[in-house]
């Protein structure tokens, strides 16, 4: 073999050599790892009733795997079988009917409801018999419990302090969000800083909103939002806008009222002030007869004296 050969073999067994070490695989980046997902925690919830119908409140900040239990303690004729089932929003739950039976005296019906949105809130009712006996669990987030009746009233061009409060034995909400009613929708409100126009005030049981620059049209109602996990409470303020002759208004009215009182009052007096001068001016006429008729008395009795003679 020649010595180009050699060195011709030599070159393509060091570049086979060198394609062993070559890595072909795509590398693919890694992906975040995923932040661990917090099992949904179960809860539950005993009512005892003694009656026949009874309301129990339940307040909810997160998503929960509710456990409602109901305990009757029945009526004078106990059965030893009774049908139960269960209610949504009035609406019976499909599959919620059960035999129960009558335990130590007493009949027991539970069962564990998903509670992970909003809409899942609401009245759930357990039913024991022909609806004779219920226990209604109204389940719901904390509510707000100032609200303000009265409108409040401001002025065009002017600015307006809003504000709404959890009370202080409510868990305190993660965040506040306000909206503005726009027909049937509400239509959520943010800062807007240029030009000055609103400002949202957070605190930990209280928010405020400040509408600057006031128009007749940011009058309405107006909607604050305490955000928990598992819903948003909302609650609602009233404002009117009014331009600045708007409170003259009344006064105006009265003062036209007066007006035409008074104008009332001098046209009477002006009618039977002329109807006085008619009657006087009747009346020295008659006088003015009677007097004339008087004087010419004696003279026509003189000239008939004289006629006799």
């Amino acid at each position: 073999m020649s010595a180009s050969w050699k060195q011709l073999f030599f070159e393509i067994l060091l570049l086979l050599v060198s394609c062993r070490h070559i890595n072909t695989k795509t590398t693919v980046p890694t992906p975040p790892p995923l932040d661990p997902v917090s099992p949904i925690q179960t809860d539950v919830k005993s009512s005892v009733l003694k009656g026949t119908s009874q309301t129990e409140k339940v307040e909810l900040l997160n998503p929960v795997n509710l456990a409602l239990e109901c305990t009757w303690t029945g009526n004078q004729n106990k059965q030893p079988n009774i049908t139960g089932f269960w209610r949504k929003d009035g609406v019976e739950v499909e599959n919620s009917r059960v035999t129960v039976p009558l335990e130590n005296n007493q009949y027991n019906l539970k069962r564990v409801f998903s509670i992970v949105r909003e809409e899942n809130l609401g009245s759930y009712s357990c039913v024991f018999g022909s609806e004779s006996a219920k226990i209604e669990f109204v389940l719901a987030a904390p509510q707000i419990g100032e609200v303000r009746d009265k409108p409040i009233v401001s002025y065009v061009g002017d600015y307006v302090v809003m504000s709404c409060k959890m009370e202080d034995s409510k868990p305190k909400p993660s965040t506040w969000n306000w909206y503005k009613a726009n027909g049937t929708d509400k239509e959520q409100i943010f800062p807007v800083a240029e030009p000055l126009r609103y400002e949202i005030k957070n605190e930990e049981k209280k928010t405020k909103l400040v509408v600057h620059n006031l128009t007749e049209a940011d009058g309405g109602l107006y909607y604050c939002g305490a955000v928990y996990a598992i819903a948003t409470t909302m609650g609602h303020v009233e404002l009117k806008v009014i331009s600045f002759h708007e409170p003259l208004k009344p006064f105006i009215a009265i003062v036209i009222e007066v007006i035409v009182l008074v104008a009332a009052i001098l046209l009477y007096e002006r009618s039977q002030s002329k109807k006085k001068d008619t009657a006087g001016d009747e009346a020295a006429d008659q006088a003015n007869t009677l007097t004339q008729g008087d004087s010419n008395g004696p003279e026509e009795s003189s000239s008939t004296r004289q006629r006799k003679v």
